[in-house]
């Protein structure tokens, strides 16, 4: 039997795509109390913070709830520049990360183009890249001894040698859990000036999405400065623990923000998300708490798996990976997780991560049933 993500419905089209299970789905298969479900696939916080309540207690938004919110989001667009220490007009707000990287997907990925991913790394770049009826150019990573760190020379060779629009980054990397070495991705960046120079041919577009860099504390975003085609994501989902809000971040030089920024909707944000996500990143407690909590409880998970005899990675994120050693053995815990209510992220046979299970940092009292349910494994 091979290990496949928990995916019980699919989306209308393309039909080869499916999302996460809902908690309803995985309580009515598994036949468990829906209270009792727990997500430990989806990389978010287990609770927001503090402020929400107070925020909405208020009722103090950028807009009445009846009206659209303003189509610039200035107050947003101020206070996520102030906290990546850039100007308004190198940030570009989208409903999620996500949203930012179908924009991308949109202006830099033309049918029959191509774009290169690293693999393994985040689904949706595939993904996206395939719905603009382009072709994907997978370069995998070196292995785990290597940190799965960008194979340079490969990616290198992969991009010098044909017509690419788009080359998809993450760092740190989901679902590897761990950042690129220092220096690798500014020299992948000045490989890529320099060929670009010596052929004569377009220098492509570098997507580096940093979704969760704020658990590493460092960005690569100023390297815009030397590669101007390079276009940083950022979110509220992950370190922020807003995920519902669906709030992310373009970063990059002002002129490839205008490039973009057609192709943005006027109102995909909503008013609620446009004010909670200004006030949490004005307010530098929200996440400081979060990544402190982050770092505590993925160190105590990482222990308590461990003596339950499970191999567990590295991470610098707030999700950890594990490795089962084969595709039969991260069925067989997947399978047991879910009867208790406990959702892994699981990998697809095919996937160079078909033996592990994904599994996100929740709180104590989450993570406690994680760690008794490794030991009866």
């Amino acid at each position: 039997m091979s290990p496949t993500p928990v995916s019980f419905t699919s989306p209308a089209a393309p039909s080869s795509y499916s999302w996460e299970a809902t908690d309803d789905e995985v309580a009515a298969r598994y036949g468990l109390d829906l209270s009792t479900i727990v997500r430990f696939d989806l990389n978010t916080s287990p609770s927001p913070p503090s402020l929400v309540a107070g925020v909405l207690a208020a009722g103090r938004f950028e807009a009445p709830l009846s009206e659209y919110p303003p189509t610039d989001y200035r107050r947003l667009v101020e206070a996520a520049a102030a906290r990546y220490g850039v100007s308004p007009a190198e940030i570009l707000v989208g409903a999620g990360a996500d949203e930012i990287l179908d924009i991308v997907a949109k202006v830099h990925i033309p049918a029959g183009g191509r774009a290169v991913v690293p693999t393994p790394t985040y689904a949706m770049y595939r993904v996206l890249t395939e719905q603009r009826g382009a072709t994907v150019v997978a370069v995998p990573r070196l292995g785990e001894a290597e940190g799965y760190a960008l194979d340079l020379s490969a990616m290198r060779a992969a991009v010098r040698d044909q017509d690419i629009g788009v080359v998809w980054l993450c760092s740190p990397n989901n679902p590897t859990a761990l950042a690129e070495p220092d220096g690798v991705i500014a020299t992948f960046l000045a490989n890529l000036t320099e060929d670009a120079v010596r052929t004569g041919r377009k220098a492509p577009v570098v997507v580096l999405d940093e979704a969760y860099a704020e658990f590493v504390g460092r960005s690569l975003l100023g390297l815009r400065d030397v590669y101007p085609g390079l276009i940083t994501v950022r979110t509220a989902s992950k370190a922020y623990a807003l995920a519902g809000l669906r709030v992310g971040f373009g970063v990059a030089r002002p002129e490839a923000i205008a490039r973009l920024n057609p192709f943005r909707p006027p109102g995909s944000v909503s008013t609620v998300s446009v004010t909670l996500v200004t006030e949490a990143l004005r307010d530098p407690s929200v996440l400081d708490s979060n990544l402190a909590r982050v770092a505590a409880e993925r160190a105590r998970l990482t222990v308590g798996l461990t003596e339950a005899g499970w191999s567990v990675g590295a991470s610098v994120t707030n999700f950890i990976l594990v490795d089962f050693g084969n595709i039969e053995r991260a069925a067989e815990v997947a399978e047991l997780l879910l009867s208790r209510g406990l959702v892994p992220r699981a990998f697809g046979a095919g996937h160079p991560l078909a033996d592990h299970l994904r599994l996100t940092v929740r709180d104590p009292g989450e993570n406690d049933r994680l760690i008794a349910a490794a030991s009866d494994t």
